[in-house]
């Protein structure tokens, strides 16, 4: 039955999460460049896994976008393996003394940095997110549970099974990084509303669909990631020829991921000579470009964009597109429509660069710089388990600190409160 698996991994779970948190940061380095080295070594496993699951999503009718995000090959197998060795070379957050005073009655203070515990992660579509996620969590001291997408499933698998030749070569309970080994849906109700008593924290990595399910039914804390309702704002300052390059990298590098931009704003004082250069660019480049009446008369091959427009995250190429009257203007327009993700102005004018990165309320923010950017290894974190919307715990990419806690640790001589 799924309940027996689920509590069997819980169990397991919860009693390697003492393990993690007393094991050295030698100890941790070594399961992690040992399992980068199993990925190397088993990458010709990896793949052929992998063509499995592209085959039945291809079968099944799956699009460009999700494929996009299920696809193995050899370079990004090398990026998974590169990410755990980058994670190793961390800094080894467990035990670090984030502050430390005294009191007038001799007592010493400390805050102390720990691990959360027991993480369960629940993902869909991207294999590297096994290898990543598994790896945070060891270095950061946490046993985690790991549920992927069905149709990733042998991807998955293989790919734990490297993080798992990582653990044994360090003498690391097997059990830190666990991998529920059933696509019944059923286990993923039962992760979120039956293993309170195992699982610390949530965080879900996937879509919308996923994320809210996640945050309606869990009942131990969220790491949230909503939708990524990226923005380009082209302001009336900026360089046409820096605003191409970022937009088409912003928007095509690569569609599917959550840092994409989704919506291109042109501040109107730079219309006239910036909106049809740059509309033209995403159009011969293969992107469709859905825009508001001004954006439709610099261009016949522009589709009008519908109020939904302003408000979907595309995960694909097609952008919407619309001239706005200032940079007030464009962050209500964000203001009313973005996810708090990642937003990019593109100008030369300091001010109004200043005046966007403060007054727009994202997790990441840029000034001349693509939103493909808003990723935990471009960061320096090594990786990251997802790109965090909220803002209680942790926000933008959440990397190694980003899974710990802290507690308070106080050291007396018999003193008594009066």
């Amino acid at each position: 039955m799924v309940s027996d698996i689920m509590d069997a991994i819980g169990r397991g779970a919860r009693a390697a999460a003492p393990v993690l948190e007393l094991a050295g940061s030698d100890q941790k380095i070594v399961a992690l460049r040992a399992a980068a080295a199993a990925l190397r070594a088993r990458r010709h496993k990896i793949l052929a896994a992998n063509e499995r699951d592209m085959q039945e999503a291809r079968e099944a009718g799956a699009g460009a976008p999700l494929l996009d995000r299920l696809r193995l090959d050899e370079a990004r197998v090398e990026a998974m393996a590169r990410a755990l060795e980058d994670i190793a070379a961390l800094p080894d957050p467990i035990g670090t003394v984030l502050a430390e005073w005294s009191r007038p009655n001799g007592m010493r203070i400390q805050r102390r940095r720990v691990p959360l515990g027991v993480i369960g992660i629940i993902y869909e579509s991207r294999p590297n997110v096994t290898a990543d996620a598994g790896a945070l969590c060891l270095k950061s001291g946490n046993a985690v549970i790991l549920r992927g997408g069905s149709e990733s499933a042998r991807s998955n698998a293989a790919i734990h099974a490297c993080l798992g030749e990582g653990l044994q070569v360090a003498g690391l309970p097997g059990a830190s990084i666990q991998l529920v080994p059933t696509t019944d849906r059923a286990a993923v109700g039962y992760l979120l509303a039956e293993m309170s008593r195992y699982i610390d924290v949530i965080v879900p990595r996937g879509g919308k669909q996923l994320i809210e399910r996640v945050q309606r039914e869990a009942r131990v804390p969220v790491i949230g990631h909503l939708e990524g309702l990226c923005h380009v704002f082209v302001e009336r300052a900026a360089d046409l020829s820096m605003a191409q390059k970022i937009l088409l990298n912003s928007k095509l590098r690569r569609t599917g991921v959550c840092g994409a931009a989704e919506t291109l704003l042109v501040d109107g004082g730079c219309a006239p000579t910036h909106l049809a250069p740059l509309v033209r660019a995403l159009l011969e480049a293969g992107c469709e470009v859905r825009g508001d009446e001004a954006t439709r008369a610099c261009d016949a091959r522009v589709i009008p964009a519908a109020e939904q427009d302003w408000s979907t995250e595309y995960l694909d190429a097609i952008i919407a597109v619309r001239v706005v009257d200032n940079l007030d203007a464009a962050i209500e327009h964000i203001r009313r429509y973005g996810s708090h993700h990642t937003d990019c102005i593109v100008t030369e004018d300091p001010a109004a660069a200043e005046g966007f990165l403060t007054r727009v309320d994202s997790a990441i923010v840029l000034h001349n710089a693509s939103t493909q950017f808003a990723d935990g290894g471009e960061f320096g974190m090594g990786a990251e388990i997802g790109i965090s919307t909220d803002k209680f715990h942790a926000r933008g990419p959440v990397g190694v600190e980003q899974l710990t806690s802290y507690k308070y640790v106080v050291r007396g001589n018999g003193q008594l409160r009066p």
